[in-house]
């Protein structure tokens, strides 16, 4: 039995690594991937994403913001474990294999599964996050409900997987049993392409978005030289303005002698 004073002393320690306050930002109670931008780490609990819990991510339209947001953290997800997969259920779209490979993913290592109904997606979803060759699960469930999310979330955190899951939206009005929730927003800008909202984490509401730049490093270039050049070209073909002069501005006082004379050479 334990004594009172080893309970006095055991009980804070204890709390302090269970029990966060809801004004400050959680400590993250499971091993995190760094997601590959830094502003984006500082926001998230532990400073990236949560292996072994459900990320939830909401966007207008499939395929459009997704592979930017995660690439960073999958390719060095397969550069830690070469050999594991990469499992995409439901992917609306074949993955190009350029863009992927230009964000230093290995598209040998990418495994897709189709389905045509909603049970099926979640079926093969909770089937490949049991499976101990697959590194992270990716999948796109637009149906989904939350009761269905939280036996994916159980999945997760049994098996110790990175889980991503893709809805419009509108699925923000609905409960959620994901720790945390994002929602993408795409942005025309010089320093960011993407806004992320986080609209759910172990911490307080945060109040602004995160704007990152998403695109490829080589494109960041190109568009940065292209900004340059068409600054360049804009302050070289600028009008030069030069004062303008009345007819009475240039009389000066030394000019009045040589006035008289021409008029009296006139005469």
């Amino acid at each position: 039995m334990f004594s009172p004073t080893f309970a006095r002393r055991a009980l804070p320690d204890f709390v302090h690594t269970q029990v966060w306050r809801a004004g400050e930002l959680g400590s993250a109670s499971l091993q995190v991937l760094l997601t590959g931008y830094a502003a984006l780490n500082i926001v998230l609990p532990g400073g990236g994403w949560p292996q072994g819990a459900l990320v939830e991510v909401l966007q207008p339209q499939a395929g459009q913001h997704e592979w930017g947001l995660i690439a960073p953290a999958l390719a060095a997800l397969q550069a830690q474990a070469p050999a594991k997969w990469l499992v995409l259920v439901g992917a609306p779209y074949l993955p190009f294999g350029p863009a992927l490979g230009a964000r230093e993913l290995n598209m040998q290592r990418l495994l897709g599964v189709q389905g045509r109904d909603a049970p099926t997606l979640l079926w093969a979803t909770r089937e490949a996050l049991q499976c101990a060759d697959v590194a992270a699960v990716l999948a796109w469930l637009p149906d989904a409900r939350s009761a269905h999310l939280r036996r994916l979330q159980i999945a997760a955190h049994t098996h110790h997987k990175l889980l991503f899951a893709f809805r419009t939206p509108q699925a923000q009005h609905e409960s959620s049993p994901a720790p945390l929730r994002l929602l993408l927003e795409g942005t025309v800008n010089e320093t960011g392409n993407l806004r992320v909202h986080v609209l759910k984490r172990r911490g307080p509401p945060l109040a602004a978005p995160v704007l990152l730049d998403t695109r490829p490093a080589r494109l960041s270039a190109l568009l940065a030289a292209s900004r340059e050049r068409t600054r360049r070209q804009r302050e070289e073909l600028a009008p030069v303005w030069l004062p303008s002069f009345s007819s009475t501005s240039l009389q000066s006082p030394a000019h009045a002698p040589l006035d008289r004379i021409a008029h009296l050479d006139h005469h």
